[in-house]
């Protein structure tokens, strides 16, 4: 049980209780039939359900899994990162706790690796479950990513993939906050491949990606990565100069020829400057989200706080990568009666 693993399988967790059991059940099986010693590392991101319970249950059980728990929740990427942070694997593996990538893929991405393949990630070839406005607006923005992008990212491709452990070491030392995990392994390099796969419908419970967080992902995937919505501002902007000035000519000659009554009151300019307001506020939109992801670096706040960890040593905690906060597990159990008197009066004042 203490042999060190060779494959590090991550999972993050965010109100899964649904899918935890049967998730290690399945990975249990795909990883036992490899006959190497393996690791399965779930990341609690601030759940609030049975989740957190239920993955301690299983590891105190099984040896082999290992749980994080956050002080919040922090994000399906910043967990994937903690994940990361904590493997010691020759190979990892990125999996989703809904069950929609099938643990069996594993054995594939394994298979690849040991061809010789540095990362290895699953093409989805058909997505069950899903509804046609998240199949098309998928499509779209996979291949607008591909189209606007310096970095070559797979197409209809998600975090579930193999990593060989040179990628990790690289990926552990990006300590960006935004984060998009499969633009940064596509970024690094090295020899990558795909395998293709069906997508199963979701085992339990509800997509945690709203449409509001697909938006805010998509936008870190951009900024992260391209641009483009910076370049195309001088496109426009020499588009509108070129338009004004044939526009200049272009007026003169219409009101000598039909009067001043042709462009006569005030409605063609109010229209014209709501124009023009409205093209400046959405590329000013787009200048203050790469702003605001400087003003992010620049903070270097921790990319996450973790509050109780079980399954691993001390020496591991010591070697994580800058950007972490782990907090020791004597302040994690923190109990009542030790929170001073003021706090008390603050929490009743709240209630």
């Amino acid at each position: 049980m203490s042999e060190t693993p060779r494959y590090s399988i991550v999972a993050p967790i965010y109100n899964e209780e649904g899918n935890i059991d049967l998730l290690y059940a399945r990975i249990s099986e795909v990883m036992d039939s490899t006959n190497e010693p393996w690791e399965l590392i779930l990341v609690n991101d601030g759940s609030r359900d049975r989740s957190a319970e239920m993955m301690d249950v299983l590891a105190a059980n099984d040896p082999r899994v290992k749980t994080i728990h956050f002080a919040r929740n922090f994000g399906h990427q910043t967990a994937v990162t903690a994940g990361i942070d904590f493997t010691s694997g020759d190979a990892v593996v990125l999996i989703d706790a809904d069950l929609q990538d099938p643990p069996e893929v594993i054995l594939e991405l394994i298979e690849r690796w040991k061809a010789g393949y540095h990362v290895v990630y699953a093409v989805r070839k058909k997505r069950a479950g899903e509804s046609w406005f998240k199949r098309i607006t998928a499509k779209l923005f996979y291949r607008m990513i591909y189209r606007i992008t310096d970095v070559d990212i797979p197409v209809d491709t998600g975090d579930f993939r193999l990593m060989d452990r040179a990628v990790v070491d690289v990926l552990r030392a990006m300590r960006e906050h935004n984060r998009f995990i499969r633009g940064m392994t596509s970024w690094i390099g090295f020899k990558q491949t795909g395998v293709l796969y069906e997508r199963d419908k979701r085992h339990a419970g509800e997509t945690k990606y709203t449409l509001s967080k697909m938006v805010r992902f998509a936008m870190d995937a951009i900024t992260s990565f391209s641009y483009f919505p910076l370049q195309i501002m001088i496109y426009v902007s020499f588009t509108l100069g070129f338009l004004a000035v044939l526009a200049i000519p272009v007026v003169a000659i219409l009101r000598l020829a039909l009067g001043d009554g042709f462009f006569g009151g005030q409605a063609t300019t109010i229209v014209l400057l709501l124009l023009l307001s409205a093209f400046q506020l959405f590329f000013l939109f787009f200048l203050g989200q790469y702003v605001a992801r400087i003003y992010d670096e620049a903070r270097a706040r921790p990319l996450y706080v973790v509050a109780d960890t079980h399954g691993f040593t001390k020496s591991q905690r010591d070697e994580l990568p800058g950007g972490v906060v782990v907090v020791t597990h004597s302040a994690a159990k923190l109990n009542h009666d030790q929170v001073p008197a003021h706090e008390h009066e603050m929490e009743i004042q709240k209630e």
